[in-house]
């Protein structure tokens, strides 16, 4: 049986957690985003402005360096839990990557901005690093990762002259589909969202370095994983607020000097890319710095004085699946024309403001469902679709409880 083979192991509610924060962030970029389409009309006026700035400076790219990061530590921990049972889990993780896959495929019908194809197709890349016992060699790795050697390649063949490196990216040029402002048949959105939805969303994943960037996230969060980062907080207080002084300094210093390192680069009317390219590297780079200053200043706070307020978020990490899915099926159809279509009317300060009160809401759900059952609900689909039984536990009954892996 399912349940008598599988370790119940004490979870990391720190990493749940951070995970429910996640969540949080990208949720609330997802709003005044009004789900993308926002960018087809794009506010003027100040005081709606500031709100939009003031989420998206906060929060966006960094919320979503966050998941990928907090997909590497759930990475390494089920593969180590399943190796101390003497298990190789290579295998069962690759199926476990598909039905992600699955999910996520379906997800990208309703929504294009899904995110689940890409983390399921970058996992698969995770497996190969797991076997490199040498941290410092992750580490370095990770690093590369992070560095956009891709972007960098792209830069230097734009720099002499290379006419393919100095194209406009597709999704520069690439309209809001129609369909989504105004059509009125939840058909034509599914049609433009498995053709055009997927070429944007790929696209956009790779021109930006976001595909090299999940990857080194994830080797990070899988070096957290093996070194317990998060299993033994209370080993490394010293070093979160070291990490915490580190980020803050890079931040101030990409910041203060980005713009003019960018600017040294040559541009032309037929040579602009190099620049723009660079650009986006060093705009990665003061994101990666803005994530890690919330990365080690939530922990900080979640293993200080803030551990009762941000516990909290604890069951909102543990079903992320279940919410992030969630958002999008009740918000795409507010926002998109076969449904309310608000996109032209609602105020970015309206969006934002309701995003809060949404998320609210599902923490509330994620604590009451969790005082019945084991697993979210696509959390439950997922693993027993990844074990093929039906067997996982999914009510709470004595014996089974909060400590699932």
């Amino acid at each position: 049986m399912y349940a008598r083979k599988m370790d119940f192991m004490p979870r990391m509610e720190g990493l749940d957690a951070l995970r429910g924060f996640a969540l949080f962030g990208l949720f609330l970029v997802h709003m005044p985003e009004l789900y993308e389409l926002y960018w087809a009309h794009p506010t003027s006026d100040p005081v709606q402005l500031l709100w939009h700035d003031v989420v998206f400076k906060t929060f966006a790219d960094k919320a979503f360096a966050l998941l990928a990061l907090c997909f590497g530590v759930s990475f390494f921990i089920i593969m180590d839990r399943s190796a101390r049972r003497g298990v190789d889990f290579t295998w069962r993780f690759i199926w476990r990557l598909v039905v992600l896959a699955i999910i996520g495929t379906v997800h990208s019908l309703w929504y294009r901005g899904d995110v689940l194809q890409v983390l399921a197709l970058m996992g698969l890349f995770l497996l190969p690093f797991y076997r490199v016992r040498s941290n410092r060699v992750v580490i370095a790795l990770a690093v590369f990762f992070l560095l956009q050697p891709m972007l960098v390649f792209k830069m230097i063949c734009g720099l002499n002259g290379a006419e393919w490196a100095n194209a406009a990216p597709y999704f520069w040029t690439s309209p809001t589909p129609q369909v989504y402002l105004t059509g009125d048949s939840l058909l034509e959105t599914i049609g433009a969202n498995w053709t055009d939805g997927h070429r944007v969303t790929w696209e956009f994943m790779l021109e930006t370095g976001r595909l090299s960037q999940i990857l080194g996230l994830s080797l990070i969060g899988m070096l957290l994983g093996r070194i317990g980062f998060f299993a033994e907080a209370g080993r490394f207080k010293r070093a979160r607020y070291g990490g915490l002084a580190l980020a803050l300094l890079g931040l101030v210093l990409l910041s203060m000097w980005g713009e003019r390192i960018v600017a040294l680069l040559p541009a032309t009317t037929t040579m602009f890319m190099p620049r723009s390219i660079a650009g986006t590297i060093v705009g990665g780079l003061t994101n990666l710095c803005a994530m890690f200053l919330l990365l080690f200043g939530f922990l900080s706070f979640y293993y200080g004085p803030g551990h009762a307020l941000l516990k909290a978020l604890t069951p909102v990490g543990r079903m992320t699946l279940t919410l992030y899915v969630g958002q999008s099926l009740v918000f795409v159809p507010l926002f998109y024309s076969f449904g309310l279509g608000l996109h032209a009317t609602m105020l970015q300060s309206t969006a934002v403001l309701l995003g809060l009160a949404a998320f609210a809401a599902q923490a509330v759900f994620a604590h009451w469902w969790f005082g019945r059952f084991v697993y979210g609900p696509l959390e439950w689909l997922w693993r027993a679709a990844t074990y093929q039984t039906v067997e996982v536990p999914l009510r709470r009954t004595l014996g089974v409880g909060s400590g699932a892996a």
